[in-house]
């Protein structure tokens, strides 16, 4: 896969194919999601977006992100977040440690990264989340009806940015 492609038909691929691609080019697509982001954010969601949330009833585009934010740095928001993994109905979050994911597992990162976007977008749930595994959707993470579900594509993109990415990191 080539960072050419572009960011959303790397997000409709198996994760596994960002898994082996190399920093840089996660990177370059975690980039060209951010501007998406950002140029989405606000619109009604009448055509795919990257971030579709229901918002006041409405499924919109959810508020944007600029490209150096680190979305695996979780903010502490005072009252945390109940989250929950187990998917009953869909596809389990696997707990094997990535090196692609600065070594955490993809049910780790998903958690930051869900704690991350929650804050970030402001939504704040009076119950449990449920966070959903959703390997090849054409979006990076959706909010619709208390359910979070992300792309592990879109995790592979996220850490890419974080610290292990910066030069001089791991020394």
């Amino acid at each position: 896969m080539r960072a050419s492609l572009g960011a959303r038909q790397a997000l409709t691929n198996p994760p596994e194919l960002l898994e082996f691609e190399t920093s840089s080019t996660r990177l370059e697509l975690y980039r060209e999601v951010a501007r998406i982001s950002e140029l989405e954010a606000g619109q009604a969601a009448q055509a795919p977006v990257l971030f579709p949330i229901t918002q006041q009833g409405e499924l919109v585009a959810a508020p944007g992100f600029e490209a150096r934010t680190d979305l695996l740095l979780a903010p502490d928001a005072g009252a945390p977040l109940q989250l929950i993994f187990d998917g009953r109905a869909g596809e389990r979050w696997p707990e094997d440690r990535r090196e692609g994911l600065q070594g955490l597992s993809e049910r780790e990162a998903a958690e930051l990264v869900a704690r991350t976007l929650l804050a970030h977008w402001r939504i704040n749930p009076s119950g449990v989340v449920q966070v959903d595994r959703a390997s090849a959707a054409p979006y990076a993470a959706a909010y619709v009806d208390g359910i979070l579900r992300i792309n592990p594509a879109f995790l592979y993109m996220a850490a890419a940015q974080g610290p292990a990415s910066l030069p001089g990191a791991g020394q």
